[in-house]
């Protein structure tokens, strides 16, 4: 049993990369995780809204933009049975207009995080981690929210390096 939790949002599909859309099979973030797991082991949690985001890409913008303007919060499709169990947390996500989504805000206050580092990374075309870092930390205001890791999602393919530096610059030990 796994003391390690991957926990990401990830959307497929039409997205934007490199500054034109592209049509991903598989969403940046979820490659992200997947190579997480692949270096450090844990268990895989996909955090999934029941609310499907629409295929297009700059339609998805604007429903995000106006669930995080009106505080929305959609179900997510399935929940993990018990977080308890876990004491390290990666948290990954796309950034959305400065921060994670909202079915990531869904995860966060279904759960108590209390004790738990959360290692938070995102994957972005320019933005960065954003607020999210800050908006972590009002989410979860009794773990330890260790230093995040950006990877611009037109690089995901070849990030290993970069995974494998912030896992040991952040001093994570397994």
């Amino acid at each position: 049993m796994s003391d390690i939790l991957i926990a990401y949002f990830s959307r497929g599909g039409n997205n934007y990369v490199a500054g034109e859309i592209k049509y991903l099979e598989k969403g940046n973030t979820e490659i992200v995780a997947e190579l997480l797991q692949s270096m450090i082991g844990g268990d895989l949690y996909k955090i999934e809204s029941s609310k499907k985001y629409p295929e297009d890409y700059y339609e998805t913008t604007e429903v995000a933009n106006e669930e995080l303007k009106s505080g929305f919060r959609p179900e997510l499709t399935h929940w993990l049975d018990d977080i308890s169990k876990y004491d390290t947390i990666f948290l990954g996500y796309p950034n959305w207009w400065g921060t994670f989504p909202t079915p990531v805000m869904t995860f966060l206050e279904k759960y108590n995080f209390s004790g738990k580092r959360i290692f938070p990374f995102c994957t972005h075309e320019g933005s960065g981690l954003g607020n999210s870092e800050r908006d972590l930390k009002k989410f979860c205001p009794d773990s330890e929210i260790m230093n995040g890791l950006a990877i611009q999602g037109s690089t995901v393919n070849n990030c290993y390096n970069s995974v494998e530096r912030w896992i040991l610059k952040s001093g994570f030990k397994n």
